[in-house]
């Protein structure tokens, strides 16, 4: 399945954590067999997860949310979906149902447009959603039901509902939280990434890490975890110096001194980073004032009486396409008020 018209994205610090570990079967796998109830485990083969690289999320919503949506068969044989949504807010939304609808609806829309011919049922999806606000979700509104007021039961046959499978981090003690190592980790950290006394739980949530070091793979996924964690506290709140230390403490001198290794060239990504944005902000700029100055020099020639009151707009603009557009108006134009009209 592929939407990718509608997957533009802001990238908010989790996201990407989060698609790298879950969009690795062994982690997605983990997270539902510990997360899903017994009723759907029975009904569902998690042998056959397969992951789907579609979002659902709108641009401006992306800041808050992360989604991750799974391909499974289930036991009777057809095929189903999980949505798993990441709540990142730092506080509780009562009408995060609404989002999920919307979201099962155009899942259920794409899968729809990828048939050959118009299926007859659509699939099951079941919805799963991670949420780590630091306010607990209330136990009374995990169906969609529960935000309506009114006789609901009495008009229960007009009423659209279903129900979530919620994952409130903050419910469970670190113990409970379960599942591969660094997916443990990465959830570990969602819960806690707010919290003050951050610096004293990391040690113990990095020491976690420390099998996994003696995988192929370990150092992979300290990255993902070491980037997380840059991207998200500052260094007034967590320093390069003490995250150094941390991993040496909890894991090894040598996984230290990989970390330190590590944040450097994560300084300089970052330092990279600012120098290209300075240096597009600045071509923009450039085209920018090209534009204006051609314009400028149309409406003088065409236009002489105008030309005040025509800039002071002009100068308000810095949409580049939009100073094209005004600038091959120009010279087609006949009359003033088909400049002004673009102004406006």
């Amino acid at each position: 399945m592929t939407d990718g018209k509608k997957t533009a994205r802001v990238i908010n610090p989790h996201d990407k954590a989060i698609k790298t570990v879950f969009n690795d079967l062994a982690n997605a796998r983990s997270l539902l067999y510990h997360r899903l109830p017994d009723k759907v485990l029975k009904l569902v083969d998690l042998n056959t997860l397969e992951i789907s690289k579609d979002s659902f999320i709108e641009k401006e919503l992306a800041e808050y949310y992360s989604d991750l949506l799974y391909k499974v068969k289930l036991t009777d044989g057809s095929q189903g979906f999980i949505y798993v949504l990441f709540e990142h807010k730092s506080y509780y939304d009562r009408f995060v149902h609404l989002q999920l609808l919307e979201y099962m609806v155009k899942i259920w829309r794409l899968y729809i447009k990828q048939q050959g011919e118009k299926p007859y049922y659509l699939p099951i999806v079941i919805p799963l959603l991670v949420c780590h606000a630091k306010k607990e979700w209330p136990d009374d509104t995990v169906r969609l039901a529960s935000l309506l007021s009114g006789p609901v039961e009495d008009l229960t046959e007009y009423i659209p509902d279903f129900g979530l499978e919620l994952y409130d981090l903050h419910r469970f003690s670190d113990d409970e939280i379960k599942g591969t190592i660094i997916s443990r980790v990465i959830l570990l950290l969602l819960k806690h990434i707010r919290d003050p006394d951050l610096q004293q739980k990391l040690p113990g949530i990095l020491a976690l890490l420390k099998t996994l070091m003696e995988k192929e793979t370990g150092l992979q996924w300290l990255e993902v975890v070491i980037r997380y964690l840059t991207s998200v506290r500052d260094e007034e709140d967590l320093s390069a110096k003490k995250i150094v230390e941390m991993a040496e403490q909890a894991i090894s001198k040598e996984t230290g001194e990989y970390v330190m290794t590590l944040l450097e060239k994560l300084q300089k990504e970052g330092e990279e980073r600012g120098l290209v944005k300075g240096e597009k902000r600045g071509i923009v700029k450039g085209k920018q004032e090209g534009l204006k100055e051609a314009i400028e020099m149309g409406i003088t020639l065409k236009f002489p009486g105008d030309i005040e009151s025509v800039m002071a707009e002009v100068n308000k603009i810095d949409d580049p396409e939009t100073l094209k557009e005004i600038t091959k108006t120009i010279y087609t134009a006949n009359d003033i008020s088909e400049i002004l009209a673009l102004l406006k």
